[in-house]
C-alpha cells in the first residue's frame, strides 16, 4: 500500500519505520524536515507538503500535536486534502477533539475521502515495539481499510463505533492514566518516607491489584528521579483538557480533574519553561504525602517562579523534610486570585 506519513515525532517516526519494514511504499512529510532524513535512508519518499505527500497515496496516516495541526495539515492550504484522491483515506493517530474529528471526517467525506481516528496507548516504548494499543473510530469499511496500515504497529486494534469514538476512548484512558500516575506517585513517595526497600516492594506490588502500566514503566524513573525524554507534559495536560471538554458536553463532572492538583495544573497559564512546570509537578505527590504541607502550600508553589535557585533541594519524588505551612498568595501569575 502506498501511504503518507505526516508528523514525525516521538510516535509518528516508529510508525512509518513499521510501515517501511512491512513493504509499504512510505512518503514521509514534516514540517521540521530535517526528521525525514533518518526515514529517508530506509527508503521512504520526502514530500515538501502534505499535499505534495499525499498525491499518489492510498492512505495518509497522521500524528500531530494538536486539533488544529490536524485541520491544518489535512483541510488548510497545500493540506493532504488537495492531493489525496476520492476514494483515498485518512488513519489519524493524533490525539484530538472527538468532536472535531467527526467535523472532519465529515468534511473529507464531501470529497469522497475516508476517515478512522486511531490514537494509540502504549507510550513510546509502544511506538518503538510495535505493540500499541489503539482505539478506533469511523465506518466499517474504511476500519477494515485501515486495518492493513494499523496492524504494522499495533498489538491490539478495537473500533469502538462512528467517527470521533476512537477519541472519545482515548480522552477515557487519558482520565484514568492521570490518576493512575497521581497513586503511583503518592505511594512511592509514602513507602521512600517509610523507608522500605523499593526494587523488592515494587516487585511484590506489581504481583498483586496494585499492579498496572504506570506502575511497571514509571515507578523506576520515580525512585531514581530520571525522567528521558517521552511524553510531554503539556500534551498529557492537553489531552485532560480535552477529556474535560467532552464530559462538559455530556453533563458528567470528573472529580479526578476538577479536584486537587490536576484542576491547578489545567487552569494554569505557565509563563515560564516547561520543564520547570515538570520538575515542579513531579513534586506534587511527595508534597501531598507530607501531613505539614497542604494544598496552601502548593498554590504557592504554582504562582512563584520555579527557578532552580529558589527550589527546595531533594523533594524530586524523595520524602521532603517538613516544612512550615505557606499563606494562599493575593494572586496569581495570570492575575487572578487563583483557583
Amino acid at each position: 500500500m502506498r501511504v503518507a506519513v505526516i508528523g514525525l515525532g516521538t510516535m509518528g517516526a516508529p510508525m512509518a519505520r513499521h510501515l517501511i519494514a512491512a513493504g509499504h511504499e512510505v512518503t514521509v512529510h514534516n514540517r521540521t524536515r530535517e526528521r525525514e532524513e533518518p526515514l529517508a535512508a530506509l527508503g521512504a519518499a520526502r514530500a515538501a507538503s502534505p499535499a505534495e505527500a499525499a498525491k499518489g497515496a492510498d492512505a495518509v496516516l497522521t500524528c500531530v500535536s494538536d486539533t488544529p495541526d490536524l485541520e491544518q495539515l489535512l483541510l488548510g492550504p497545500g493540506g493532504a486534502a488537495e492531493g489525496l484522491a476520492r476514494g483515498g483515506l485518512v488513519v489519524d493517530c493524533s490525539t484530538v477533539s472527538p468532536s472535531a474529528t467527526a467535523d472532519i471526517a465529515a468534511r473529507l467525506a464531501e470529497r469522497g475521502i475516508g476517515m478512522v481516528d486511531a490514537p494509540v496507548s502504549g507510550g513510546s516504548e509502544g511506538a518503538e515495539k510495535g505493540t500499541l494499543t489503539i482505539f478506533c473510530g469511523g465506518s466499517d469499511d474504511d476500519f477494515a481499510r485501515a486495518g492493513e496500515i494499523l496492524n504494522a504497529f499495533g498489538s491490539r486494534i478495537t473500533h469502538l463505533g462512528p467517527s470521533g469514538a476512537g477519541q472519545m476512548a482515548k480522552a477515557v484512558n487519558q482520565v484514568m492514566i492521570a490518576g493512575t500516575y497521581a497513586s503511583v506517585g503518592e505511594g512511592i513517595a509514602l513507602a521512600q518516607a517509610a523507608g522500605l526497600p523499593m526494587p523488592e516492594l515494587l516487585e511484590a506490588l506489581s504481583a498483586g491489584a496494585a499492579a498496572s502500566w504506570v506502575l511497571s514503566n514509571r515507578a523506576g524513573n520515580m525512585i531514581d528521579d530520571t525522567y528521558p525524554l517521552g511524553f510531554k507534559l503539556a500534551l498529557h495536560r492537553k489531552d485532560l483538557g480535552i477529556a474535560l471538554d467532552e464530559a462538559a458536553r455530556e453533563g458528567l463532572p470528573l472529580k479526578t480533574l476538577d479536584d486537587g492538583a490536576m484542576e491547578r495544573l489545567r487552569r494554569y497559564r505557565w509563563p515560564g519553561n516547561v520543564r520547570e512546570l515538570e520538575n515542579l509537578v513531579r513534586r506534587l505527590a511527595a508534597l501531598y504525602s507530607q501531613e505539614t504541607i497542604g494544598v496552601d502550600v502548593i498554590d504557592v508553589e504554582l504562582a512563584e517562579s520555579v527557578s532552580p535557585a529558589a527550589r527546595p533541594a531533594g523533594r524530586c519524588c524523595r520524602a521532603p523534610a517538613p516544612v512550615r505551612r505557606a499563606a494562599r498568595p493575593a494572586s496569581c501569575p495570570d492575575g487572578s486570585s487563583g483557583p
